[in-house]
Parts: structure tokens; C-alpha cells; sequence
């Protein structure tokens, strides 16, 4: 990702530019990394070694991984000692936080956090994540809301509600969250764009949710390698690497990488490393989900008209993977 830069000009008085990648920081001081924000082991109900897991992300180029292990915190620094390379991998501490109410799930991903936080069981669904959300915060960690269709616990009515809270993952490597909706219910992008056209900013986030590493040729099965997440950021540390992504300085892939990106006042262009054999659809869609452009070719410009409310990117490959960047709010 060396190739990938970013270009920011100064907006016109009508448009937001805040979820830019590598807004804030000329382009040569970052660098791209590679991660999963959604991984568990034998620590709480995976069925590998936090080292097995950690192992294999490694391994497979990534590098960094956040363990969300239930209601614990998993040791990371004998990890890091065996396993981490100097700005090439590092594990990092984090806690899933597992919730529910009225019979239904909610889980809420604590990223940098160093002390474990208990479930804070609010009376509703907004109540019950807001509270965990909040524990969150006050311990100095970055919350992401996990899976909202997994139970079909979330509405994006619900979602829009909440406060203080920059990630909702968009798309879940476990085979049984509903990502895709269905049975008339949206799918988990459908409600991503509701809450967009609500008017609040949030980040879509892909990652793994991996269970097991022990089968990994069973798609039935929670394996790692699903999806991710290209965090652009200063250093590999912990610290950066979770302000990043609460700032929005990255993007979420199940396959597709991106070769290029950037924003002005006048327009959002986007350029997509091609793969052998692959095809792509570069989409840029608006409010209420509405493709406002697309394009066969990369890379693609969509010219910025001032009513689309905001303005993010999709890019579909012929095979199934597919790649999102963050939102650009744009204001009258």
C-alpha cells in the first residue's frame, strides 16, 4: 500500500470532509496496517491457544490483531515477546463485551482497554449498549458495535440513537450473524446507510469474529481470514492504531485492495489494485443507499454535486470479495 496516498484540499463552505483516510497527517508520515478488531480464544469460547490465533494471523499478513475474548482481558506481552516484529505485527488488548436484554444479544467490542468491563445489562437495547458504550470510554478504549443482525438485535433506528460511538462493524466474518438480512429484514449495510442518512457519522468496519483456527477449511465454521480492516496510522503501536480507527483513517475490505483514494471539494476518486482475472464495480452511493455513480474502470471519479448528504465507496470484485471506504458527510 506504499502506492496509496491521500490527497485532501480544503472543503467548500457545504462539505465535511472528516472521515478521510489520513486526514490531518501528510501521507508520507503514515504507513497502511493490515488488522482483525474481532478474534477470540480458548480464553473465553474459541477453540485455538491465544498464541495459535495470534500465529496465524502472522502468518497470513496481517499485522495486527486485536483478542476480544469474553469478560477478559488475554496477556498479550509474551505474545508480542514470541511473536511481534518491530512495526510488522503486534497483538493488541481488547474485550468483547457480551450483553443482552429482552432475550437478544448486544455486543459491544472494547478496544484498548487494560482492565476487564463487565456487562452493564441495560433495560432496552439503546440503554444497554449506551451504558457499555460508555464503559468503554471512561476506561480510555475505543467501543465498536458487533453484529447487529446477529439474533436480529438491532434496528438502524436503534443505532442512530447512540453516542460517542465511531464503529459498527458493516460486515462479520461468522456464518451465522445476518449479515445479508433477510425475511424483511435489511441487511447490516442497508442499516448502515439508514443511519448515514439519519445524519450520523459512523465507521463501517469488517473483521473476522474468529472462533477457531483448528478447521480452517469449514466456511461453517468461525475460521479466520474473512475480512479486515487497512488502518492508516503513524506507528504499529496500540495506541495509534485504535485512534486511527476512531477517527476513521482506514478501510474495510473482504478482499479488494485499494490502490489509491482521495477527496477535494470538487470531487472522490478511487483506484483499485487489480487482481488476475478479477473484474471490478466501483460504486459510489448516497443518501439512502442510492448508487449515485458507477464505474467498470479504475480508477473512477464521482464529481461532487452538494445534495448527497455523503458520499462513500463500494467496489465489488467478481468473486464475492468487495471493499468499502468511510463516509464523507457533506453539509449545505
Amino acid at each position: 500500500m506504499d502506492q496509496f496516498r491521500l490527497t485532501l484540499i480544503s472543503a467548500l463552505v457545504f462539505i465535511l470532509l472528516l472521515p478521510l483516510v489520513g486526514f490531518g497527517q501528510p501521507a508520507s508520515a503514515k504507513r497502511w496496517y493490515k488488522g482483525n478488531t474481532h478474534a477470540h480464544t480458548l480464553r473465553s469460547d474459541g477453540d485455538s491457544t491465544p498464541e495459535e490465533v495470534a500465529k496465524w494471523y502472522k502468518e497470513n499478513g496481517y499485522n495486527f490483531l486485536f483478542i476480544t475474548d469474553h469478560e477478559t482481558i488475554t496477556p498479550v506481552d509474551e505474545l508480542n515477546r514470541s511473536l511481534g516484529v518491530v512495526d510488522e505485527f503486534a497483538v493488541f488488548t481488547a474485550q468483547e463485551i457480551t450483553d443482552r436484554t429482552g432475550g437478544k444479544p448486544y455486543h459491544v467490542n472494547a478496544l484498548n482497554i487494560s482492565s476487564v468491563i463487565m456487562p452493564n445489562r441495560g433495560t432496552s437495547p439503546v440503554k444497554n449498549l449506551q451504558l457499555n458504550i460508555d464503559a468503554v470510554r471512561k476506561s480510555g478504549g475505543v467501543p465498536q458495535v458487533n453484529h447487529p443482525n446477529f439474533g436480529w438485535a438491532l434496528s438502524a433506528a436503534e443505532i442512530s440513537q447512540l453516542k460517542n460511538v465511531n464503529l459498527i462493524e458493516i460486515f462479520n466474518g461468522h456464518p451465522l450473524v445476518n449479515n445479508l438480512g433477510g425475511g424483511g429484514s435489511p441487511s447490516v449495510e442497508s442499516m448502515w446507510d439508514a443511519v448515514l442518512t439519519s445524519g450520523k457519522l459512523i465507521f463501517g468496519v469488517a473483521s473476522d469474529d474468529v472462533h477457531t483456527v483448528k478447521k480452517l477449511g469449514d466456511r461453517k465454521q468461525p475460521t479466520p481470514g474473512h475480512a479486515w480492516v487497512m488502518v492508516n496510522a503513524a506507528e504499529l503501536s496500540q495506541k495509534a492504531i485504535a485512534a486511527a480507527l476512531d477517527r476513521g483513517d482506514f478501510y474495510a475490505s473482504t478482499g479488494v485492495e485499494l490502490e489509491s483514494y482521495s477527496a477535494d471539494k470538487n470531487s472522490i476518486a478511487v483506484a483499485v489494485k487489480n487482481e488476475r482475472w478479477s473484474k471490478y464495480i466501483i460504486q459510489f452511493i448516497g443518501r439512502g443507499g442510492r448508487v449515485l455513480a458507477e464505474s467498470m474502470e479504475s480508477p473512477a471519479t464521482y464529481k461532487i454535486r452538494g445534495d448527497e448528504g455523503y458520499v462513500r465507496v463500494k467496489i465489488l470484485e467478481s468473486n464475492g470479495k468487495a471493499a468499502w471506504t468511510q463516509p464523507v458527510m457533506i453539509r449545505k
